[in-house]
């Protein structure tokens, strides 16, 4: 469970983000739907070429790890601008999901559903 920071009325808030479909200590008030962020990026000619050669000799392509990092990064800051549009404050049962478009570009997306959650009051003294 992460997390994050959404904008709305002009102040910041958090925004729990997890894998969970449950979060811990907290009853959800309503669910708001489907939400999700996307981003589409290219590896350029300089990425493609370096890629191609550690392709023969192996190894970790770094330029690739690094933008498909800041592509899953920026994915899911624009679901939670989403969600946060929405009027949530969590976003349950996140995942992600990529695909290639032609040869040189990246789809990364980030989905989950948009929820209200409320903590749980605590039980009663005895």
């Amino acid at each position: 469970m992460t997390t994050a920071k959404g904008a709305r009325d002009g102040y910041a808030r958090p925004m729990i983000v997890t894998t969970t479909e449950n979060i811990p200590g907290t009853r959800v008030t309503q669910t708001l739907g489907q939400v999700f962020g996307l981003t589409v990026r290219t590896r350029g000619l300089g990425g493609n070429i370096a890629a191609g050669f550690r392709s023969i000799v192996g190894g970790e392509v770094g330029a690739y790890v690094k933008l498909l990092e800041d592509a899953r990064r920026q994915a899911v800051d624009r679901m939670v601008q989403s969600a946060t549009a929405m009027g949530a404050n969590a976003v349950t049962m996140m995942r992600f999901d990529s695909s290639e478009i032609g040869n040189t570009m990246s789809e990364i997306v980030a989905y989950g559903t948009a929820q209200v959650i409320e903590p749980l009051a605590p039980p009663p003294a005895r």
